[in-house]
């Protein structure tokens, strides 16, 4: 699990099975997928936003702040946009370590320990 500020708000994000589930569950969509989709974030820094989805971005996020807080109260998609503030999108740092989750959650190789 990792941690991000955005806005006024510090976000505990869980890339994990429940955050698919969570995806699918309230937007109707498949995460990966989406995830996916979002790997032309590297334009940004070469200042080509044509790409760019910030509420795609924004949606992984809620979902994997959401799965970080399993069994707690969980405000809606909109209330939880409202509770943020603003929105740095300059700042890259956040949106690094929001792949960086995605990435290691949902992409991970399982490794074989006869192997190096």
């Amino acid at each position: 699990m990792k941690k991000i500020k955005i806005g006024k708000k510090e976000l505990g994000l869980k890339a994990s099975p429940l955050a698919l589930f969570y995806y699918r569950q309230e937007f109707g969509k498949d995460l990966v997928a989406d995830l996916i989709s979002l790997q032309d974030l590297r334009n940004i820094t070469e200042e080509d936003f044509s790409s760019f989805d910030s509420v795609k971005l924004l949606q992984l996020i809620y979902i994997m702040n959401k799965a970080s807080k399993f069994g707690k109260e969980f405000p809606n998609f909109e209330d939880w946009l409202d509770e943020l503030g603003y929105i740095d999108f300059s700042d890259e740092s956040w949106m690094t370590v929001v792949m960086e989750e995605a990435k290691s959650g949902f992409f991970r190789q399982a490794k074989d320990e006869g192997t190096k």
